[in-house]
């Protein structure tokens, strides 16, 4: 691995799923990007059904794609304007190393 590349991780409403699969695929790296199917659990009951307050938890899409550094800034921003107020968590974590086996 030549750059500094980062591992951000989207916890989005399964609402958004496809409209999230689309921006994603114009960001694609060269790695791509995985997605699955994730509980949240958050002590905020904001948005939450009758259901999902009772059982304690929230079915979101879980997108991770790697991204490199000199793109993290432009990637982010565009995100953050494109789905504003989505209700979407997102962390972002330095990868050390990553291949295939």
């Amino acid at each position: 691995m030549n750059s500094k590349e980062y591992l951000v991780t989207l916890n989005v409403p399964a609402s958004l799923e496809e409209a999230m699969v689309d921006c994603l695929l114009v960001f694609e790296s060269e790695h791509g990007f995985s997605s699955f199917q994730v509980n949240a659990h958050d002590h905020k009951n904001v948005g939450l059904s009758l259901l999902e307050q009772v059982s304690g938890r929230q079915k979101k899409i879980r997108f991770q794609i790697y991204v490199p550094e000199t793109g993290l800034a432009p990637f982010l921003a565009e995100l953050k304007q494109r789905f504003a107020g989505a209700n979407i968590n997102y962390w972002v974590l330095p990868v050390f190393e990553h291949g295939v086996i």
